[in-house]
């Protein structure tokens, strides 16, 4: 069986972070192992608490799981801080973890920081470079390239673009644009490709990110090349939203099994 690792937080409300990816390395047949970074005290509504772990207690857990189980992937998630960056970033290149999914978190649906400011710049040059894949959506990729895109040609242009921060391909998500698609942007060396699908209106839609990125990665620790992956998974997350239980009061979990 492959085992792929996710290294995030916890959503005590079990809709994003290591709990939805958890589900989806399931779902896809994946053994799935966890680094904590820091728990939350999330549910619909909002994150109303957030404690981060000490980074060599993240390290740890990094290092107990890479020295007794075959890492085939693994992805990130919410890092809370650039100490807890650096610790990853040391893990990732001490266990030469690969192919790594780098989900750069930075705000939880309802719009609660989940890290801190100092740390983007961590990001960037620390954990980018050993990115297989990273996955910013359009509020991130603004954050990463410190301008705003307004357009989707603006987002094909700024995938591109973000490949020069070191990360072997950029996707792009599109979802939070108007229309009746949403757009995804892969940007790698050989050129930019545009995954299309249809938009699924409903308010269920906590923690779409945490599931795509999971998705991938247990596409890739299954041994799919990185565009079957990419399509394999955003078809697993249009069905995940089609079919979302609507629990809770706010924005709902998609069904992490569909």
């Amino acid at each position: 069986m492959k085992v792929a690792l996710t290294i995030a937080g916890s959503d005590s409300g079990g809709g994003a972070g290591i709990q939805a990816d958890l589900k989806a390395f399931t779902r896809f047949g994946v053994y799935g192992a966890s680094a904590l970074t820091l728990v939350t005290a999330q549910n619909t509504l909002g994150v109303q608490r957030v404690h981060l772990l000490p980074p060599e207690l993240v390290y740890a857990q990094i290092q107990s799981v890479a020295e007794d189980l075959p890492i085939h992937a693994a992805k990130t998630g919410a890092l809370g801080n650039a100490e807890i960056v650096e610790a990853v970033a040391q893990g990732v290149r001490r266990y030469g973890i690969a192919p790594l999914v780098v989900d750069p978190v930075m705000v939880a649906k309802g719009g609660d920081p989940l890290l801190a400011p100092e740390a983007v710049q961590a990001l960037k040059e620390r954990l980018f470079p050993l990115a297989t894949l990273i996955t910013p959506n359009r509020l991130e990729a603004q954050i990463l390239l410190q301008r705003p895109i307004r357009t989707l040609a603006e987002a094909e242009a700024a995938s591109g673009e973000l490949l020069t921060l070191g990360p072997q391909a950029v996707l792009l998500k599109g979802g939070h644009f108007d229309g009746e698609e949403a757009v995804d942007f892969l940007a790698t060396p050989k050129g930019i490709q545009a995954f299309r699908g249809r938009r699924i209106p409903t308010r269920n839609t906590h923690g779409t990110g945490c599931a795509l990125s999971a998705a991938i990665t247990a596409l890739l620790a299954l041994g799919k090349p990185l565009e079957e992956a990419v399509a394999e998974a955003k078809a697993y997350l249009t069905r995940a939203l089609e079919t979302a239980p609507s629990l809770g009061q706010g924005h709902g979990p998609v069904n992490h099994f569909a």
